[in-house]
């Protein structure tokens, strides 16, 4: 990795195998994110993407390659350790604690005490529906909210980069604008590398892609240009640039 890649990439993932069982499940990833970014993950279900995410977390450790943040080599490192150095992540399936308040939900993903006055403001700034429903528990919020939830938690913390996996999975198509609009927000003062499968939002939100398919980066650009790309599109994705499919709200 030479000086400009150190300076300009906030994690650098290079070439990375990662076995869940017996089953060889990513066979050769290379992802570059760079600082003040979003970058998107595209490909297929079942390509890699969450496992992706989930290896550079170390829920999923890489038996080959090199996971680096910050300049420093994580891979190998406990997910405890990985997640204290500054990374936030997002699970798909709104990963949220469904009897507990929306206040409880944000106060138990504090790192350190006072994480959650700290960033409240900007919070539910970004969710107010969060704000007005703080004592709510977790199971009375509608999908979107619960979505929203899921998000805010990784801003407790103090985050550089943000893993997030499928935000608009089962949204109707007025919260995915909400949940785009937040993104971007709060993009402006922290990294996200994104996995979204609604190619419209990902086209909307993210400066760089890379396409995963069968476990391998197979090719990496500009979205500005992928977008005129339908040939690359329908080949690794399946999509339309002009069709986007969202879901009813759960």
């Amino acid at each position: 990795m030479n000086e400009n890649t150190k300076s300009e990439n906030l994690l650098h993932v290079d070439d990375i195998h990662t076995y869940i069982g017996q089953f060889h499940i990513l066979q050769g990833v290379t992802v570059e994110v760079p600082k003040n970014s979003i970058t998107v993950l595209l490909g297929r279900n079942g390509a890699g993407k969450t496992t992706t995410l989930k290896s550079i977390l170390g829920l999923t450790p890489p038996s080959q390659g090199k996971i680096i943040f910050k300049d420093m080599e994580i891979h190998g490192k406990r997910a405890f350790n990985i997640v204290n150095l500054g990374i936030g992540y997002v699970p798909e399936h709104r990963a949220i604690f469904r009897k507990l308040s929306v206040m409880e939900n944000l106060k138990l993903a504090e790192r350190k005490r006072g994480d959650l006055d700290k960033h409240a403001d900007f919070i539910f700034e970004l969710f107010p529906d969060l704000e007005r429903l703080y004592k709510l528990p977790g199971n009375h919020l509608s999908g979107g909210q619960q979505q929203m939830l899921a998000v805010a938690r990784a801003l407790v913390p103090d985050n550089d980069l943000l893993l997030i996996d499928e935000p608009s999975e089962g949204l109707a198509p007025i919260l995915i604008q909400q949940m785009m609009e937040a993104i971007r927000k709060l993009s402006q003062t922290t990294t996200v590398l994104l996995v979204e499968q609604n190619f419209i939002m990902a086209s909307q939100l993210a400066k760089n892609f890379y396409i995963i398919d069968d476990g391998k980066t197979v090719t990496t650009g500009k979205m500005s240009e992928l977008i005129h790309n339908e040939e690359l599109i329908h080949e690794y994705l399946g999509a339309s640039v002009r069709t986007v499919k969202q879901g009813d709200e759960a």
